[in-house]
């Protein structure tokens, strides 16, 4: 079964630019738009970006201008570049097509310090 596979968070200083990766499995990556997002404990989970086919992005108002979403349809990669990170940005962080989700990865934990 095809399936992401999220990596690259970790705790981070506030401030920091870390960036997260997205490996899929399946096939036809370059077919769908991508998506990252977010959950924090006791919340349901929140887009944060999405890139299309074609590559044209939008983020969501509270990481516009820090976070920047990307991919490699060559490798079936998605990425999330995270910085001036905030103490509010800490969150398990997953990626899925939103147009054809498909099972969700475990995601990866993102702890900003103070």
């Amino acid at each position: 079964q095809a399936q992401f596979v999220e990596s690259g968070g970790g705790l981070v200083q506030h401030g920091g630019s870390p960036e997260l990766s997205c490996a899929y499995s399946g096939s036809s990556f370059n077919m769908f738009t991508m998506a990252w997002y977010r959950q924090t404990p006791g919340n349901q989970r929140e887009w944060v970006a999405s890139i299309s086919r074609g590559g044209s992005t939008n983020h969501k108002d509270f990481v516009r201008g820090r976070f920047t979403i990307s991919k490699d349809n060559a490798k079936k990669m998605g990425y999330l570049q995270m910085n001036s990170l905030k103490a509010e940005d800490t969150a398990v962080y997953y990626c899925n097509f939103p147009d054809s989700l498909r099972a969700w990865g475990q995601g990866t934990q993102v702890t900003v310090s103070s």
